[in-house]
Protein backbone atom coordinates (compact mmCIF):
# COMPACT_ATOMS: atom_id res chain seq x y z
CA UNK A 1 0.00 0.00 0.00
CA UNK A 2 1.48 3.32 -1.08
CA UNK A 3 1.15 5.24 2.18
CA UNK A 4 2.83 8.64 2.39
CA UNK A 5 2.18 10.78 5.42
CA UNK A 6 0.66 14.17 4.82
CA UNK A 7 3.22 15.68 7.16
CA UNK A 8 6.12 14.77 4.89
CA UNK A 9 4.39 16.42 1.95
CA UNK A 10 3.59 19.78 3.50
CA UNK A 11 6.49 20.42 5.85
CA UNK A 12 7.02 24.12 6.39
CA UNK A 13 3.91 25.38 4.61
CA UNK A 14 3.34 28.03 7.22
CA UNK A 15 6.36 30.18 6.45
CA UNK A 16 4.69 31.43 3.27
CA UNK A 17 1.99 33.97 2.42
CA UNK A 18 -1.62 32.81 2.39
CA UNK A 19 -1.85 29.75 0.11
CA UNK A 20 -4.20 30.00 -2.87
CA UNK A 21 -5.58 27.47 -5.34
CA UNK A 22 -5.73 28.17 -9.09
CA UNK A 23 -8.99 29.49 -10.52
CA UNK A 24 -11.33 26.96 -12.15
CA UNK A 25 -11.19 26.96 -15.95
CA UNK A 26 -14.81 26.21 -16.88
CA UNK A 27 -17.62 28.66 -17.69
CA UNK A 28 -19.70 28.15 -14.53
CA UNK A 29 -19.38 29.78 -11.11
CA UNK A 30 -18.84 27.11 -8.46
CA UNK A 31 -20.81 26.46 -5.30
CA UNK A 32 -19.96 24.07 -2.47
CA UNK A 33 -21.55 22.48 0.55
CA UNK A 34 -20.71 19.88 3.18
CA UNK A 35 -22.72 16.75 3.92
CA UNK A 36 -22.58 14.63 7.07
CA UNK A 37 -23.73 11.14 6.09
CA UNK A 38 -24.38 8.15 8.33
CA UNK A 39 -24.49 4.56 7.07
CA UNK A 40 -26.74 2.87 9.63
CA UNK A 41 -26.31 -0.50 7.93
CA UNK A 42 -22.80 -1.01 9.35
CA UNK A 43 -20.58 -0.10 12.26
CA UNK A 44 -17.42 1.86 11.70
CA UNK A 45 -14.78 -0.71 10.63
CA UNK A 46 -11.92 1.00 12.49
CA UNK A 47 -13.62 2.20 15.67
CA UNK A 48 -16.73 0.03 16.13
CA UNK A 49 -17.51 1.65 19.48
CA UNK A 50 -18.21 4.93 17.64
CA UNK A 51 -21.38 3.43 16.18
CA UNK A 52 -22.54 3.57 12.55
CA UNK A 53 -20.07 4.60 9.86
CA UNK A 54 -20.10 8.40 9.52
CA UNK A 55 -18.63 10.30 6.59
CA UNK A 56 -18.02 13.94 5.78
CA UNK A 57 -18.42 14.82 2.10
CA UNK A 58 -17.66 18.04 0.22
CA UNK A 59 -19.88 18.67 -2.79
CA UNK A 60 -18.93 21.11 -5.55
CA UNK A 61 -21.39 22.04 -8.29
CA UNK A 62 -22.03 24.51 -11.11
CA UNK A 63 -23.77 27.49 -9.54
CA UNK A 64 -26.08 30.24 -10.76
CA UNK A 65 -23.92 32.98 -9.22
CA UNK A 66 -20.57 33.60 -7.59
CA UNK A 67 -21.99 35.46 -4.60
CA UNK A 68 -21.34 34.37 -1.04
CA UNK A 69 -18.44 33.45 1.23
CA UNK A 70 -15.58 31.38 -0.08
CA UNK A 71 -15.86 27.75 0.97
CA UNK A 72 -13.41 26.84 3.74
CA UNK A 73 -10.47 24.65 2.70
CA UNK A 74 -9.94 22.89 6.04
CA UNK A 75 -10.86 23.70 9.63
CA UNK A 76 -8.30 25.05 12.06
CA UNK A 77 -8.35 21.72 13.88
CA UNK A 78 -7.74 19.79 10.66
CA UNK A 79 -4.87 22.11 9.79
CA UNK A 80 -3.37 21.57 13.23
CA UNK A 81 -3.64 17.80 12.87
CA UNK A 82 -1.83 17.92 9.54
CA UNK A 83 0.98 20.10 10.88
CA UNK A 84 1.32 18.05 14.06
CA UNK A 85 2.71 15.25 11.88
CA UNK A 86 5.40 17.51 10.41
CA UNK A 87 8.81 16.96 12.06
CA UNK A 88 10.23 20.21 13.44
CA UNK A 89 6.97 22.14 13.03
CA UNK A 90 6.55 23.09 16.70
CA UNK A 91 6.82 26.83 15.97
CA UNK A 92 4.50 26.77 12.95
CA UNK A 93 1.12 28.49 13.41
CA UNK A 94 -1.19 25.49 13.46
CA UNK A 95 -4.08 27.04 11.55
CA UNK A 96 -2.28 28.25 8.42
CA UNK A 97 -3.80 25.67 6.06
CA UNK A 98 -7.25 26.87 7.08
CA UNK A 99 -6.42 30.17 5.35
CA UNK A 100 -5.97 28.56 1.91
CA UNK A 101 -7.91 30.58 -0.67
CA UNK A 102 -10.53 28.57 -2.58
CA UNK A 103 -12.93 29.66 -5.33
CA UNK A 104 -16.22 27.89 -4.57
CA UNK A 105 -18.93 29.89 -2.81
CA UNK A 106 -20.57 28.33 0.19
CA UNK A 107 -24.22 27.51 -0.46
CA UNK A 108 -24.45 29.29 -3.82
CA UNK A 109 -27.64 28.30 -5.72
CA UNK A 110 -27.12 25.24 -7.93
CA UNK A 111 -28.02 25.12 -11.61
CA UNK A 112 -31.34 23.34 -12.15
CA UNK A 113 -30.60 20.38 -14.37
CA UNK A 114 -29.37 16.79 -14.30
CA UNK A 115 -25.61 16.66 -13.79
CA UNK A 116 -22.98 13.95 -14.34
CA UNK A 117 -21.51 12.91 -11.00
CA UNK A 118 -17.83 12.39 -10.16
CA UNK A 119 -17.00 10.98 -6.72
CA UNK A 120 -13.45 11.58 -5.45
CA UNK A 121 -11.48 9.55 -2.90
CA UNK A 122 -8.26 11.03 -1.41
CA UNK A 123 -5.04 9.24 -0.62
CA UNK A 124 -4.44 7.36 2.62
CA UNK A 125 -3.98 9.91 5.43
CA UNK A 126 -4.85 12.76 3.03
CA UNK A 127 -7.89 14.94 3.80
CA UNK A 128 -10.54 15.24 1.09
CA UNK A 129 -9.59 18.92 0.75
CA UNK A 130 -6.43 17.90 -1.10
CA UNK A 131 -8.59 17.31 -4.20
CA UNK A 132 -10.22 20.75 -4.08
CA UNK A 133 -8.54 22.25 -7.15
CA UNK A 134 -9.72 19.28 -9.24
CA UNK A 135 -13.20 19.31 -7.70
CA UNK A 136 -13.71 23.03 -8.28
CA UNK A 137 -12.51 22.77 -11.87
CA UNK A 138 -14.81 19.88 -12.76
CA UNK A 139 -17.75 21.69 -11.18
CA UNK A 140 -16.97 24.78 -13.26
CA UNK A 141 -17.22 22.54 -16.33
CA UNK A 142 -20.69 21.33 -15.39
CA UNK A 143 -20.07 18.30 -13.15
CA UNK A 144 -21.49 17.50 -9.74
CA UNK A 145 -18.42 16.49 -7.71
CA UNK A 146 -18.25 14.88 -4.28
CA UNK A 147 -15.04 14.33 -2.28
CA UNK A 148 -15.37 11.72 0.46
CA UNK A 149 -13.49 11.85 3.76
CA UNK A 150 -12.81 8.28 4.87
CA UNK A 151 -13.11 8.64 8.64
CA UNK A 152 -10.14 7.42 10.70
CA UNK A 153 -8.07 7.15 7.49
CA UNK A 154 -7.42 10.92 7.34
CA UNK A 155 -5.15 12.90 9.64
CA UNK A 156 -8.06 15.13 10.56
CA UNK A 157 -11.81 15.07 9.99
CA UNK A 158 -13.99 17.69 11.68
CA UNK A 159 -17.69 16.90 12.13
CA UNK A 160 -20.56 19.39 12.50
CA UNK A 161 -20.58 19.09 16.30
CA UNK A 162 -16.97 20.30 16.32
CA UNK A 163 -15.13 17.10 17.22
CA UNK A 164 -12.19 16.10 15.02
CA UNK A 165 -11.12 12.51 14.42
CA UNK A 166 -7.58 11.42 13.57
CA UNK A 167 -5.98 8.71 11.45
CA UNK A 168 -6.44 5.65 13.64
CA UNK A 169 -5.46 3.35 10.77
CA UNK A 170 -2.14 5.19 10.34
CA UNK A 171 -1.03 3.78 13.68
CA UNK A 172 -1.43 0.17 12.57
CA UNK A 173 1.26 -1.92 10.93
CA UNK A 174 1.10 -1.16 7.22
CA UNK A 175 0.66 -4.51 5.45
CA UNK A 176 -0.88 -5.72 2.21
CA UNK A 177 -3.67 -7.26 4.25
CA UNK A 178 -4.45 -3.91 5.84
CA UNK A 179 -4.32 -2.29 2.41
CA UNK A 180 -6.89 -4.75 1.10
CA UNK A 181 -9.09 -4.05 4.12
CA UNK A 182 -8.85 -0.30 3.55
CA UNK A 183 -9.67 -0.79 -0.13
CA UNK A 184 -12.75 -2.89 0.60
CA UNK A 185 -13.99 -0.40 3.17
CA UNK A 186 -13.58 2.48 0.77
CA UNK A 187 -15.63 0.68 -1.87
CA UNK A 188 -18.44 0.49 0.68
CA UNK A 189 -17.98 4.17 1.55
CA UNK A 190 -18.07 5.25 -2.09
CA UNK A 191 -21.06 3.16 -3.13
CA UNK A 192 -22.97 4.39 -0.07
CA UNK A 193 -22.19 8.01 -0.92
CA UNK A 194 -23.24 7.52 -4.54
CA UNK A 195 -26.58 6.12 -3.40
CA UNK A 196 -27.10 9.03 -1.00
CA UNK A 197 -26.26 11.64 -3.63
CA UNK A 198 -28.72 10.13 -6.07
CA UNK A 199 -31.44 10.71 -3.47
CA UNK A 200 -30.47 14.36 -3.00
CA UNK A 201 -29.54 15.56 -6.49
CA UNK A 202 -30.51 15.06 -10.12
CA UNK A 203 -27.68 12.73 -11.14
CA UNK A 204 -26.85 11.48 -14.63
CA UNK A 205 -23.90 9.20 -15.37
CA UNK A 206 -21.44 8.41 -12.57
CA UNK A 207 -17.64 8.13 -12.50
CA UNK A 208 -15.21 7.60 -9.62
CA UNK A 209 -11.70 9.01 -9.27
CA UNK A 210 -9.06 9.13 -6.59
CA UNK A 211 -5.47 9.63 -5.57
CA UNK A 212 -3.19 6.88 -4.26
CA UNK A 213 -5.33 4.57 -2.09
CA UNK A 214 -8.29 6.59 -3.36
CA UNK A 215 -7.34 5.74 -6.94
CA UNK A 216 -7.16 2.09 -5.99
CA UNK A 217 -10.62 2.40 -4.43
CA UNK A 218 -11.97 4.09 -7.55
CA UNK A 219 -10.95 1.16 -9.75
CA UNK A 220 -12.40 -1.40 -7.34
CA UNK A 221 -15.61 0.60 -7.01
CA UNK A 222 -15.94 0.56 -10.79
CA UNK A 223 -15.60 -3.22 -10.65
CA UNK A 224 -18.22 -3.47 -7.89
CA UNK A 225 -20.88 -1.32 -9.58
CA UNK A 226 -21.77 -2.05 -13.23
CA UNK A 227 -23.73 1.23 -13.37
CA UNK A 228 -20.56 3.30 -12.89
CA UNK A 229 -19.22 4.35 -16.27
CA UNK A 230 -15.52 5.09 -15.70
CA UNK A 231 -12.71 5.39 -13.14
CA UNK A 232 -9.59 7.54 -12.76
CA UNK A 233 -6.59 6.46 -10.67
CA UNK A 234 -3.94 9.04 -9.80
CA UNK A 235 -0.71 7.28 -8.86
CA UNK A 236 -2.35 4.55 -6.80
CA UNK A 237 -1.10 0.97 -6.51
CA UNK A 238 -3.86 -1.63 -6.84
CA UNK A 239 -4.27 -3.77 -3.73
CA UNK A 240 -5.65 -6.29 -4.46
CA UNK A 241 -5.21 -6.57 -8.22
CA UNK A 242 -8.13 -5.26 -10.25
CA UNK A 243 -10.36 -7.76 -12.06
CA UNK A 244 -10.83 -7.42 -15.83
CA UNK A 245 -13.08 -4.42 -16.53
CA UNK A 246 -15.39 -3.77 -19.46
CA UNK A 247 -15.42 0.01 -18.91
CA UNK A 248 -12.86 2.83 -19.25
CA UNK A 249 -10.04 3.42 -16.77
CA UNK A 250 -7.54 6.29 -16.76
CA UNK A 251 -4.25 5.60 -14.96
CA UNK A 252 -2.21 8.76 -14.48
CA UNK A 253 1.01 8.82 -12.50
CA UNK A 254 4.64 9.69 -12.08
CA UNK A 255 7.36 8.17 -14.25
CA UNK A 256 8.12 4.86 -12.59
CA UNK A 257 7.07 1.25 -12.86
CA UNK A 258 4.11 0.28 -10.69
CA UNK A 259 3.88 -3.49 -10.98
CA UNK A 260 0.12 -3.40 -10.44
CA UNK A 261 -0.65 -1.23 -13.48
CA UNK A 262 0.51 -3.30 -16.50
CA UNK A 263 -1.95 -6.16 -15.76
CA UNK A 264 -4.97 -3.81 -15.63
CA UNK A 265 -7.53 -4.74 -18.28
CA UNK A 266 -10.12 -2.11 -19.21
CA UNK A 267 -12.05 -1.00 -22.29
CA UNK A 268 -10.26 1.23 -22.92
CA UNK A 269 -7.28 1.53 -20.60
CA UNK A 270 -5.45 4.85 -20.81
CA UNK A 271 -2.10 4.99 -19.00
CA UNK A 272 -0.33 8.35 -18.81
CA UNK A 273 3.05 9.20 -17.29
CA UNK A 274 3.80 12.79 -16.32
CA UNK A 275 7.47 13.76 -16.30
CA UNK A 276 8.67 15.78 -13.33
CA UNK A 277 5.96 14.67 -10.92
CA UNK A 278 5.96 12.78 -7.64
CA UNK A 279 3.26 10.98 -5.68
CA UNK A 280 1.50 14.11 -4.41
CA UNK A 281 1.70 16.04 -7.70
CA UNK A 282 -1.88 15.05 -8.58
CA UNK A 283 -3.27 16.83 -5.51
CA UNK A 284 -3.31 20.42 -4.27
CA UNK A 285 0.06 19.84 -2.60
CA UNK A 286 1.69 20.07 -6.02
CA UNK A 287 0.98 23.79 -5.88
CA UNK A 288 0.95 24.53 -2.16
CA UNK A 289 4.55 23.36 -1.73
CA UNK A 290 5.80 25.55 -4.55
CA UNK A 291 3.87 28.59 -3.35
CA UNK A 292 5.72 28.59 -0.05
CA UNK A 293 9.15 28.12 -1.63
CA UNK A 294 9.68 24.55 -0.44
CA UNK A 295 11.36 21.77 -2.41
CA UNK A 296 8.74 20.10 -4.53
CA UNK A 297 8.39 18.04 -7.66
CA UNK A 298 10.58 19.30 -10.54
CA UNK A 299 7.46 20.22 -12.53
CA UNK A 300 5.96 23.60 -11.66
CA UNK A 301 2.97 23.12 -9.35
CA UNK A 302 0.60 25.22 -11.41
CA UNK A 303 1.55 23.22 -14.48
CA UNK A 304 1.02 19.93 -12.64
CA UNK A 305 -2.51 20.92 -11.65
CA UNK A 306 -3.22 22.18 -15.18
CA UNK A 307 -2.23 18.79 -16.61
CA UNK A 308 -4.25 16.83 -14.05
CA UNK A 309 -7.33 18.95 -14.68
CA UNK A 310 -7.05 18.85 -18.46
CA UNK A 311 -6.69 15.08 -18.85
CA UNK A 312 -9.31 14.31 -16.21
CA UNK A 313 -11.86 16.58 -17.88
CA UNK A 314 -11.06 15.17 -21.33
CA UNK A 315 -11.47 11.59 -20.11
CA UNK A 316 -14.71 12.27 -18.23
CA UNK A 317 -16.19 14.38 -21.04
CA UNK A 318 -15.60 11.47 -23.38
CA UNK A 319 -16.97 8.70 -21.18
CA UNK A 320 -19.71 10.48 -19.19
CA UNK A 321 -20.89 12.99 -21.77
CA UNK A 322 -20.00 11.31 -25.04
CA UNK A 323 -17.99 14.30 -26.23
CA UNK A 324 -15.30 13.30 -28.71
CA UNK A 325 -12.98 16.18 -27.89
CA UNK A 326 -9.29 16.01 -28.86
CA UNK A 327 -6.91 14.60 -26.29
CA UNK A 328 -4.85 17.31 -24.54
CA UNK A 329 -1.25 17.70 -25.65
CA UNK A 330 1.43 18.41 -23.07
CA UNK A 331 5.10 17.61 -23.71
CA UNK A 332 5.44 16.35 -20.13
CA UNK A 333 2.87 13.59 -20.75
CA UNK A 334 3.39 10.33 -22.60
CA UNK A 335 1.24 7.27 -23.08
CA UNK A 336 2.23 3.85 -21.84
CA UNK A 337 0.98 0.61 -23.32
Amino acid sequence: MNILTVGALVAGLVTAPTPALPAPTGPHPVGALSLHLMDKSRSDPWVPASGPRQLMVTVWYPALSSKGKRFRYVTTAESANILARVPGADDIPPGVLATTRTHARSGAPMVRRTLPLVVLSPGFSFPRATLTSLGEDLASRGYLVAAVEHTYESVGTTFPDGHTTTCVVCERQQTKELGAQVSAGRVRDLTFVIDQLKKRFRVGGVAVAGHSMGGNAAVHTLAARPSIRAAVNFDGSLLPDAPPLDRPVLLMGAVRIDATWPPVQAKPKTWLEVTGTDHSSFTDYALLRGQVGLPSQPLDGTRAIEITRAYTAWFLDRHLRGRQTPEPEFPEVRRRA
